[in-house]
């Protein structure tokens, strides 16, 4: 008997490093693998609209993906890929129409007919605003952006998916499965009423918009909530498309979505555990037909240490393709319909997200949402809360709350090769290569071309037509987000934190954690004379990814210091000045994108040049081990990574590191300070 297989998901990898070629290579390589779409991890210097000599792209080049700083690096980057049969996702957000636009460039260049053009650029500006951090302009003029594409591409590239609705990076930020639902169709309602109120859109064409509106998901550990999420997911966008936008075509409305499995449960401490958390969320998406993924990517196991290796995004792959090819997953329909267990919690969920989302629809919309703060500080808040009950033991993490006696892991022996290394050196191959771009390029087609696309942004014009002209003259990823920053202007978000509630217990009679470690930092102030201790939290460089940041600050708060917290992108010439200029008693720098090594220093030496060399300087972030050593070498007083989950521990830590910089003897530790001990071993 001939047994009828489903056609499996996509299966892609998220990656990109050091430079186009190098990136090439791997991708190469994945695909030789049996990887069927590509997923493109760029740095955060072209995310965020700088050139790779730009300051606040030092240490940032190359880290977190590759940098593309104009049609050249594109070019490189898929050298003996065939476009026109590659599906490609795009992780781009505030300068999505420039990447697509270099895409496209690239693609005719080889010949491909960009109607057959398939792939996705994620798009999703909002999100940014609220967890990223990755926006460059505000609100107003990046949905003009993000219009101006879904317009274009549905008359041009019908087969790409010009936007990526994010509810993946909500859930990272603390969003409920409520809150990932409700905010998520927010965006989406945003969007799809600008374009249809932008008139670059006939009426009759709203059906072809909503097919191209693909989501990017988040499925946490907790499995059978995760399948039942995306179950609503699949019944809140039927009711919208057909009710809002009278959408009748059953295919236009499929709910279409892409997944990345968490990598924020991702831990440091018994990293092994990571690969049965990976397969527990992979299912979430995949065991229920009905609302199953059409792409997969997986994180790999060592993620919460650092950059993964071309081996461990292969486990990740293969983990994909047992599930796929060895298993009978696909031999079957949905295996939950019927279900009384999960109709109850799809109907649960669906009651409470579109209870959000009439209250975020009764402010104004997701925009309004965001400029008022509100939806930022409710992520905060739900993150907080989440937090705290990791941090109480309510929640159960095996390794890291409970079940922490652990055998020797062979894959963590040797921590410096558990892990890809970026090569010091690749940051400086770039610039140089970049200064030879703009010296061949012709200047003046370069800035006509410029001068034309700030023209059309004081415009109601669409603005592909002048990006596409920018791509061909050489213009770089700076030179165009500088020229409509010069137009549009740039946004700091909202931080949340302010609205943030108390988060732990305070009650004098209970004996908390938070509540000691609030006592000691009023007896510090009192000793040291001061009214208060101050505490600045500072993100340098261009890492967005704030969410361990505000938690810091908000526990602070709690715990009654003075927080200084300006939000993310400072240079360390910023967050120094701030220093001395607010007396602070400590620096907290947050650092995600492996910048710590160029970055930290900078600023460890501008506040010993400013006088300030006894304030301690505290660094959190995902640091190997290795770079730990170097940094309390270098004068770090203390570095926090994601093994380090208990908060409040972490700010009666901070305090004891400020009472022995003043000579005070410590009260939560009799040691010395982290940097004497590691120093004196």
């Amino acid at each position: 008997m001939t047994v009828h297989r489903d056609r499996p998901w996509l299966m892609r990898t998220y990656a990109g490093h050091s430079s186009a070629a190098a990136s090439n290579e791997l991708y190469r390589k994945n695909l030789a693998k049996g990887q069927t779409g590509l997923s493109v991890a760029f740095d955060l210097p072209t995310q965020t609209g700088y050139n790779p000599d730009h300051v606040l792209a030092r240490g940032e080049v190359g880290r977190v993906g590759v940098p593309v700083s104009h049609v050249g690096d594109m070019r490189t980057l898929f050298e003996g890929i065939p476009l026109e049969r590659t599906n490609t996702s795009m992780t781009i957000n505030a300068t999505a129409m420039w990447l697509l636009a270099m895409y496209q460039v690239v693609a005719e260049e080889q010949g491909a007919d960009i109607a057959k053009l398939t792939g996705t650029t994620q798009n999703d500006i909002i999100k940014e605003y609220l967890s990223r951090g990755t926006h460059v302009f505000p609100p107003g003029p990046s949905i003009r952006l993000t219009t101006d594409m879904i317009a274009y591409t549905v008359a041009h590239i019908p087969k790409w998916n010009p936007i990526n609705i994010c509810s993946y990076h909500l859930q990272e930020a603390g969003a409920t499965p409520v809150q990932e639902l409700a905010f998520a169709m927010c965006t989406a309602i945003a969007v799809l009423d600008a374009v249809r109120d932008s008139g670059q859109v006939k009426p009759e064409q709203m059906g072809e918009v909503v097919a191209r509106i693909s989501f990017f998901v988040n499925a946490g550990v907790r499995f059978v909530e995760e399948m039942c999420k995306l179950r609503a997911f699949a019944q809140l966008w039927e009711k919208v498309t057909l009710e809002r936008y009278g959408v009748t075509d059953p295919k236009q409305r499929r709910f279409r979505y892409g997944v990345q499995v968490n990598s924020l449960g991702l831990t440091e401490a018994q990293p092994e555990n990571n690969v049965q958390r990976i397969v527990l969320e992979m299912l979430a998406v995949t065991l229920s037909k009905d609302a199953r993924a059409r792409a997969v990517q997986l994180p790999a196991w060592n993620e919460a240490l650092g950059l993964p290796r071309p081996w461990d995004q292969q486990w990740s792959l293969r983990i994909q393709q047992v599930l796929a090819f060895e298993s009978d997953l696909l031999e079957y329909g949905d295996l939950f319909t019927g279900s009384v267990v999960v109709e109850a919690k799809v109907a649960e969920l669906l009651a409470g997200a579109e209870a959000e989302i009439a209250k975020v629809q009764e402010m104004g919309g997701a925009v309004a949402a965001v400029e008022s703060g509100y939806l930022k500080a409710a992520l905060v808040a739900s993150h907080a809360e989440r937090r705290g009950r990791i941090e109480s033991g309510e929640d159960k993490v095996v390794g890291v709350n409970c079940y922490e006696t652990t055998e020797p892991s062979p894959l963590t022996a040797d921590l410096d090769t558990a892990i890809m290394v970026v090569d010091g050196d690749a940051e400086r191959a770039v610039a140089e290569a970049f200064a030879g771009w703009l010296a061949a390029r012709d200047e003046a087609a370069a800035q006509a071309a410029l001068a034309e696309l700030k023209a059309q942004a004081q415009t109601d014009a669409s603005l592909m037509t002048a990006t596409l002209a920018c791509v061909r003259a050489g213009v770089t990823t700076g030179e165009w987000s500088q020229a409509l920053r010069d137009v549009f202007g740039e946004y700091r978000a909202p931080t949340g934190v302010g609205g943030a509630p108390i988060t732990g217990v305070i009650d004098p009679d209970s004996g908390s954690e938070l509540l000691t470690v609030r006592e000691a930092v009023a007896r510090t102030a009192q000793e040291l004379g001061s009214g208060k201790l101050r505490l600045l939290v500072g993100k340098p460089g261009l890492d967005g990814h704030s969410n361990g940041a505000e938690q810091i600050a908000v526990r602070a708060r709690d715990a009654g210091f003075e927080v200084v917290y300006q939000g993310i992108r400072l240079t360390p010439e910023q967050i120094t000045a701030a220093a001395i200029a607010e007396d602070v008693h400590c620096v907290g720098l947050s650092i995600l994108s492996g910048a710590h090594a160029e970055l930290v220093p900078d600023v460890l030496q501008r506040l010993r040049r400013a006088g300030a060399e006894d304030v301690p300087v505290v660094v959190g972030g995902i640091i190997p081990a290795a770079d730990e050593q170097a940094l309390l070498a270098q004068g770090v007083a203390a570095v926090f990574t994601p093994k380090d989950f208990g908060i409040t521990a972490i700010i009666g830590h901070i305090v004891d590191e400020i009472r022995l910089a003043h000579g005070l003897d410590p009260i939560f530790t009799t040691r010395k300070t982290q940097k004497e001990e590691t120093l004196a071993s």
